[in-house]
Parts: structure tokens; sequence; C-alpha cells
């Protein structure tokens, strides 16, 4: 049985979870908007996944006898100023999601709840790997600068970079 201190610590990392799918999203829609296919395939499938990981949290809450609460969510900004700033941004996000989960760890070790723990583990690795990418992809767009080409290529290539975005962008027409 969860204690209310980490219910309500798990529920305010199911509105950061909400909340990243929400951001992803409108990402995703203004890249499609600006003609960036592959980003926005990239950018719609990490929306799913953080929505996913929203899921994974509320279910297991109430599966430990608590009640993981649906939040309502602030709309994110609609419009960015390109490419590298999206994805500086989804950077920025990452780095704060890891914050959080970290956070997370700490109250469980401080009250003993080494179930959630042991859950929350998979939340870490995972933020490791989105830290990774989202460096990854920074360093790519450094390397272009500000090359049209370089950034066409890239727009082509970013399924590749992970998350299997590569399936979303072909079966939407993309190569």
């Amino acid at each position: 049985m969860l204690n209310a201190k980490i219910e309500k610590a798990l529920n305010q990392q199911i509105v950061l979870e909400a909340e990243s799918s929400q951001i992803y999203l409108a990402m995703a829609s203004w890249a499609e908007t600006e003609g960036y296919a592959g980003i926005a395939a990239f950018l719609f499938h990490h929306s799913d996944e953080e929505r996913m990981h929203m899921l994974k949290l509320l279910k297991f809450v109430n599966e430990r006898g608590g009640h993981g609460v649906v939040p309502a969510l602030k709309a994110p900004p609609s419009k960015y100023k390109g490419v590298k700033e999206v994805f500086q941004d989804v950077l920025n996000h990452e780095i704060l999601v890891s914050n959080e989960i970290n956070k997370l760890v700490d109250i469980c070790l401080k009250e003993k709840d080494y179930t959630t723990h042991n859950f929350l583990q998979w939340y870490v690795s995972e933020q490791i790997e989105e830290e990774a990418l989202a460096r990854n992809i920074m360093d790519k767009l450094k390397l272009i600068g500000g090359d049209k080409s370089g950034m066409y290529f890239f727009d082509r290539d970013i399924a590749s970079l992970g998350g299997g975005a590569g399936a979303d962008a072909k079966a939407e027409g993309g190569k």
C-alpha cells in the first residue's frame, strides 16, 4: 500500500509525464506545419511514449492501493523559433524529468518504499536514454549549423536516431 507522501509524489510525476506528452505533441504539430515531416514523426512518437510513461505510473499507483489522478493540463506553446530551439527545449525538459525522477527515488528511499523504488528504476534507465538521445540530436544540429541541405538530411534521417519513429514516418509516406 502506498503512503500518502509517495502517492502525492507519483501523482505529481503523472502530471509531468502528461505535460511532456502535450509539449512534444505541440512541437510535432509545429514541425509538421513547417514542412519537417521527419522531425514531426519523431516528436509524435515521443509524445505517445510520454503518454505511455504517464499511464504506467497511473496504473502503478492504482495497483498499489492509491488513486492515480488524471491531471488538467495547461496548453503548451504552439510556435517555436526553429528546429534547434525545439530540440534544446527537448533536452532541457528531459533533464527536468530526470531530476524529478531522482527526487522520487530519494523519497522512496527515505520512506523505505522499496517496491516503488524498484518500479522507478525503469524510469531512471529511460531518462538516461532520453537525455543521451536529446544530446545526440543537439550535437548533430550543431554540426549542421545554418546549412539548409544539412537540415533537409537531418529531417529525413532523424527517425533513425531512436524511438522507432522511422516506422511512423514510413507509414505516413516518408522515406
